[in-house]
C-alpha cells in the first residue's frame, strides 16, 4: 500500500497564496495601465482634433449691421462687416422657421443633433450618383460649422462637426439652436440671417414675410448663388415649390395653402436708384455723429439710426449744386477763362425744429468726400452783417435810423491803414440801416459796428450758435470770421423763426442693438436770442434784401421771406442764406484752394441762383 503524500505545511500554503495574489495584482496593474493608455490615447486624439470651446455658441453675439433711416422710416444705408440683423424667433413670421426646418432638417426636433437616417440616405444617393451631391447635415451641424469650424471639406472636419453638433444639442434647447441658425445662415447678396435677407429681397422685416416669401428664403441655403432671387428667379421658384411641398408633407401647412403661396405674385424689393452722390454727404455727417453717440464702430454695432433726411430735398440739393457749379464755370469761361473748378454746398434746415432735411457738401461725394457744408470753415463775408444790425436794434437803433455810408479810413495798431470799400466803389452818403443792409454797404456797416461795439456782437453771435474765433476788431463787420455753412444757416433760423436758436440736428434718435434709445443733446425749446421787436425789425430788413437789394434774384420764389448775400475778399467765397415759411437754406460757392471765383461770382450772382433753383424744386404745388 503506497505511503500517503506528506501534508503541505502552513508556510508553503502562505507562500502560494502570496504568489497568486501578486499575479492578480500584476494583472490588475496591467489592465489599469492598458486602460489608462487607451483613455490617454483617446484624450490625445480628441485634443489633437482641436474641438472648439462651445461657450461662444451659448453667448451668441455676432456683429450686426447698422441701418440709417430717412424721415419716412425707409432704409437709406446699411453699414456692416457682415450684413446681419439679429431678431428673436418671435420677431419672425411663424411660417418662416417652419419653412427652413422643412427644407433643411425635417426631423430637427426629433434627433440629438445628428440625423443618422439623413446621413445614410445621403450616402446612398451619393454612391448612386457617383458624387457628393448631398450632405445630410442637420441644422445643428450647420450651426457648428458656421460658428466653430473652417469651411474646408474633409472627413476629419465632418467628424468634428458631428461631435460639436451632439454637444450643442445637449447644451442648448432646440429653439435656441434654431434662433442662432436663422440669424447666422448666409442667404446671398451679402446677407446673413433672415432679417437682413428680408430687408434686401423684399424691403420688409422677417416678421412681415408671406408664406411664399418665406419659402423663397428657405430655398436659398442649399445654393445661394444658384437660386439667387435677383438673377435666377426661375430657379428660386422651382426650389420654392420643393419647400412648400415639404412643408405640406410635414404638416406645417395644408396642401391648399401651399398651392396659394406658389401662385402668389413675387414682388422683389427695388435695389434703389439713389447714388452715393445723392446722399453721401448727409449720411457721412450722420455716421460721424452716430459714432460719437455710440463710441464704437457702426459696422458691427447693430444700431438703428433715424435721421431727419428728406430724400426728395436731398436729391434736389445735389442736383442744384451740380447745376450751379456748371453755370459758374460757364460764366467764368465767357469772361476770360477758368482758373479753377469751383465747388458748392447747400444746407436745408426746417426752421421751426432745426431738423436738417438736406445737406450737400459738394458736387460729388465719390470724388471728394470732404464736406464743405459742415467741415469747411470759410470767411462769412456779408452774411455776417445781420448780426451786427440785430445787435444795433437790441440797443435802441431802428431800421429807419440814419447811418453814414461814405468812404472810411481806419488806422490800426502800428499805423496800419484799412480802407473798406463798397462793391463797385459806390457810396450812398446818409442812408438808413434798412437800405444799408439791403444793399450790403460796407462803409455804413463798419461805422455801425464802431458805435455798437464788437463785444456786444460777439455775445449775440455766440447765442446764435457761432463756435469759432470771432475777430476782436472792425473786420468783423465785413464777415472776416470763418464759419461753416451749416453753422451759418442754423444761425439764420433766429431771423426766420421765432427769435430762438436751436442747434441743428441730423439724427432724431438712435436705437442700440440692446434696445436702448439715445438722442442727441438739444435744447427742448431753444434759447431766446431776439425779442419780438428786434425780430420784426430784422425780418423787415432781410425781406428788403430779397425784394430789391443784393438778393433780388430770388424775389420770384413763392413764399420767400428774407435772406442775405455774402462775398468775401477778392470774390473767393460766394454765399446766400435765405428762408421761406418752412425752411432756412444756405448756399456757398468757392474754390477748395481758395482761388478767386472771378468778378461776376458774387453771392447774388453765384450762390443765390442755386438757392432759387433748389427752393423751386422742392416747393409743394
Amino acid at each position: 500500500m503506497p505511503s500517503p503524500k506528506p501534508a503541505t505545511t502552513g508556510p508553503v500554503r502562505v507562500r502560494r497564496r502570496v504568489y497568486g495574489e501578486r499575479h492578480i495584482a500584476l494583472f490588475l496593474i496591467l489592465v489599469c495601465l492598458l486602460q489608462t493608455a487607451f483613455l490617454g490615447g483617446l484624450l490625445t486624439f480628441y485634443l489633437s482634433l482641436g474641438i472648439p470651446d462651445l461657450r461662444s455658441v451659448a453667448r451668441y453675439q455676432p456683429p450686426q449691421a447698422s441701418y440709417i433711416y430717412d424721415r419716412h422710416g425707409q432704409v437709406v444705408e446699411r453699414i456692416f462687416q457682415e450684413h446681419r440683423r439679429v431678431v428673436p424667433l418671435k420677431g419672425m413670421a411663424a411660417h418662416l422657421p417652419q419653412a427652413f426646418i422643412a427644407a433643411e432638417d425635417g426631423r430637427f426636433f426629433e434627433h440629438p443633433g445628428l440625423d443618422l437616417l439623413s446621413v445614410l440616405r445621403a450616402a446612398v444617393n451619393n454612391f448612386r450618383d457617383g458624387a457628393k451631391s448631398q450632405g445630410g447635415s442637420t441644422i445643428t451641424q450647420q450651426v457648428a460649422k458656421a460658428l466653430l469650424l473652417s469651411p474646408e471639406k474633409s472627413y476629419l472636419r465632418k467628424f468634428k462637426e458631428a461631435i460639436l453638433a451632439y454637444r450643442i444639442d445637449r447644451l442648448l434647447s432646440k429653439e435656441e439652436i434654431l434662433y442662432i441658425y436663422l440669424n447666422e445662415i448666409y442667404l446671398g447678396e451679402g446677407t446673413y440671417g433672415v432679417e437682413a435677407a428680408s430687408q434686401v429681397y423684399f424691403g420688409k422685416s422677417a416678421a412681415s414675410l408671406t408664406l411664399a416669401e418665406a419659402a423663397l428664403l428657405a430655398g436659398l441655403p442649399q445654393a445661394p448663388s444658384r437660386y439667387a432671387l435677383f438673377s435666377h428667379l426661375d430657379r428660386a421658384v422651382e426650389r420654392q415649390k420643393y419647400v412648400l411641398n415639404r412643408m405640406a408633407a410635414d404638416g406645417h401647412i395644408t396642401p391648399q395653402a401651399a398651392q396659394r403661396a406658389f401662385a402668389e405674385k413675387i414682388r422683389l424689393n427695388s435695389r434703389g436708384t439713389a447714388t452715393v452722390d445723392d446722399y453721401g454727404y448727409y449720411l457721412a455727417a450722420v455716421k460721424r455723429e452716430a459714432r460719437a453717440m455710440l463710441n464704437r464702430p457702426l459696422q458691427s454695432a447693430g444700431a438703428s439710426i433715424y435721421s431727419h433726411l428728406d430724400p426728395l430735398a436731398q436729391q434736389q440739393a445735389g442736383a442744384a449744386v451740380r447745376r450751379g457749379v456748371q453755370a459758374s464755370l460757364g460764366r467764368q469761361s465767357v469772361r476770360g477763362g477758368v482758373k479753377a473748378t469751383p465747388e458748392a454746398a447747400l444746407v436745408c434746415i426746417e426752421t421751426a425744429s432745426a431738423r436738417v432735411r438736406a445737406m450737400s457738401g459738394g458736387t460729388s461725394f465719390a470724388k471728394t468726400p470732404f464736406d464743405r457744408a459742415s467741415q469747411a470753415r470759410r470767411p462769412a463775408g456779408s452774411t455776417f452783417k445781420p448780426f451786427v444790425y440785430a445787435t444795433a436794434l437790441q440797443i435802441g437803433w431802428q431800421p429807419q435810423s440814419a447811418i453814414d455810408d461814405s468812404p472810411i479810413t481806419i488806422t490800426g495798431r502800428g499805423g496800419k491803414v484799412w480802407r473798406p470799400k463798397n462793391y463797385g466803389n459806390r457810396y450812398h452818403g446818409s442812408t438808413t440801416l434798412a437800405e444799408a443792409l439791403a444793399h450790403s454797404l460796407n462803409g455804413a456797416t463798419v461805422r455801425l459796428l464802431q458805435q455798437v461795439g464788437y463785444r456786444e456782437v460777439h455775445q449775440l453771435a455766440r447765442r446764435a450758435g457761432f463756435s469759432g474765433t470771432l475777430p476782436p476788431d472792425l473786420s468783423l463787420a465785413l464777415g472776416s470770421a470763418d464759419v461753416s455753412l451749416l453753422e451759418m444757416a442754423a444761425a439764420y433760423t433766429i431771423f426766420a423763426g421765432d427769435g430762438r436758436y436751436r442747434p441743428p440736428v441730423l439724427i432724431d434718435r438712435l436705437v442700440t442693438a440692446e434696445g436702448q434709445t439715445l438722442q442727441p443733446g438739444r435744447q427742448s425749446g431753444g434759447e431766446k436770442v431776439l425779442d419780438q421787436a428786434v425780430l420784426r425789425g430784422m425780418q423787415g430788413m432781410l425781406a428788403g434784401v430779397v425784394s430789391g437789394g443784393t438778393g433780388r434774384v430770388v424775389a420770384d420764389v413763392p413764399g420767400v421771406r428774407g435772406g442775405k448775400t455774402g462775398t468775401s475778399d477778392d470774390n473767393r467765397d460766394a454765399w446766400f442764406i435765405g428762408y421761406d415759411q418752412r425752411h432756412t437754406v444756405g448756399v456757398w460757392v468757392g474754390n477748395d484752394q481758395n482761388q478767386p471765383l472771378g468778378d461776376s461770382e458774387s453771392g447774388g450772382g453765384a450762390a443765390a441762383p442755386i438757392w432759387r433753383d433748389f427752393l423751386l424744386a422742392i416747393r409743394t404745388p
